[in-house]
């Protein structure tokens, strides 16, 4: 009888050492940056009880969620985005929580969709989220520490954009239209730059939108700068919500930034809970899917059954990240780097192991990697290790040329060998 291969579920990954390493790389870039702005990291469940997410965006969120029933038969469902964790973990402490705060997570999350290029059914996301202030300076910051992330992982500013638009003013510009349901307006406008005028004029009109209010607002999301916003917006709370983002790319610019953000008017963003402004981190082509998203959720708390608390955040993927940095040549070598190899001609295998502890515990700071032989073995076969491991130097604890409480070693880097002590040798690394 024949046994069949395990197979890799659709959608998921695998990380042998070499994708872990590039995965690693990635986390340890979010969490440097995120910390460097002050942020506090903090995790939840991988799964959550189902309403949690119908809650938030309703019954249609099921098709997408990888959900079941448990042995006490509650509805759960695996996390598809962490923001209503996050609302969850803030209703629960509301009155303890000194407001305002800065969090950051690095989940796993789960989505059951359709696997293509850039959109995997489980994949990693950063999200960064400010709770507890309405101030547009809490977007400036996020937006700060999106671009400052994009540039420590090597993009220059030219080669991504964040774009940002504003759900307020889009209510306000409906409103003045005349839009009779702006509920069913906003997954249309999501989906306007995806589905062709066409399509989009008559998704719109099956919203209830006449032709006329078709093009005035098709006209709307086209403007490309303030002052042509300004042409087409009268009332006080439009007035209102240009001001913010004047002022936010203002601060932006202020800081160093500006050539890093722009007016994005077609960035709508189809979740129902966005209550102001809205944005989304392209490549400067959008030759791939947003790299990251997010925007203001003043009420989603309120809707979650708590007491209503502002909040504004993103979430930036790994797989169009990743892809993002290996289409510019940005990603680390995958392969293994170690600091020290403790080799032995006469196969000492305790003195190896001796040394080799010695030189882990040498460093200051992080310790040393440190790798060796497993078992007896020719020096020829020492070395190949030590060269497929990327020893950077190879430390020989019974050479003949080699005085009490010294080692010849050689560097890798160069060939060069020496003789020397372990403060030496250290120094030499």
């Amino acid at each position: 009888m024949s046994i069949s291969i395990p197979q890799l579920p659709k959608g998921t990954r695998d990380f042998y050492p070499e994708a872990e390493r590039i995965q690693n790389y990635i986390f340890d870039t979010w969490r440097s940056v995120a910390e460097s702005f002050a942020y506090e990291e903090y995790e939840g469940p991988m799964f959550e009880h189902l309403e949690l997410y119908t809650g938030k965006s309703g019954e249609e969120i099921v098709s997408q969620l990888y959900n079941f029933k448990d042995k006490g038969d509650r509805e759960i469902a695996l996390r598809p985005e962490m923001t209503p964790t996050l609302a969850r973990l803030v209703i629960q402490k509301a009155r303890e929580l000194k407001k305002p705060f800065k969090w950051f997570s690095m989940p796993r999350l789960f989505r059951y969709e359709k696997a293509q290029k850039g959109r995997l059914r489980e994949f990693f996301q950063l999200n960064m989220d400010i709770i507890g202030t309405e101030s547009i300076y809490a977007e400036a910051d996020l937006m700060a520490a999106i671009a400052t992330m994009l540039r420590k992982f090597g993009l220059k500013d030219g080669e991504f954009a964040i774009g940002v638009s504003s759900r307020k003013l889009l209510a306000t510009y409906l409103e003045e239209i005349g839009a009779p349901n702006p509920a069913l307006v906003y997954p249309v406008l999501d989906r306007r730059l995806k589905i062709g005028p066409e399509a989009f004029a008559k998704a719109l009109a099956d919203a209830g939108l006449s032709e006329d209010q078709v093009k005035k607002l098709d006209d709307f999301m086209s403007c490309k700068s303030i002052e042509e916003v300004k042409t087409k917006v009268h009332s006080e709370n439009a007035t209102a919500a240009l001001a913010e983002i004047e002022d936010l790319f203002a601060t932006l610019t202020a800081a160093g930034y500006g050539e890093c953000v722009n007016l994005d008017l077609s960035i709508v963003r189809g979740l129902a809970y966005y209550t102001g402004i809205v944005f989304e981190v392209f490549d400067k082509g959008k030759s791939m899917r947003a790299i990251a998203g997010g925007g203001r959720y003043d009420s989603l708390t309120e809707k979650l059954g708590g007491e209503r608390i502002p909040g504004v955040g993103f979430g930036m993927g790994d797989v169009v990240l990743a892809d993002l940095l290996a289409e510019h040549n940005l990603l680390p070598s995958p392969k293994q780097s170690v600091d020290f190899y403790i080799a032995s001609f006469t196969n000492d295998m305790k003195k190896v192991f001796e040394t080799a502890q010695a030189f882990r515990s040498a460093s200051t700071g992080k310790p040393f990697s440190v790798a060796h032989p497993l078992s007896a073995m020719k020096m020829g076969k020492q070395l190949d290790q030590a060269n497929y491991q990327g020893a950077k130097i190879v430390v020989y604890v019974d050479g003949s040329k080699a005085s009490a409480g010294e080692f010849e070693y050689k560097d890798m880097r160069t060939g060069e060998m020496f003789v020397g002590n372990m403060d030496a040798i250290v120094k030499r690394l």
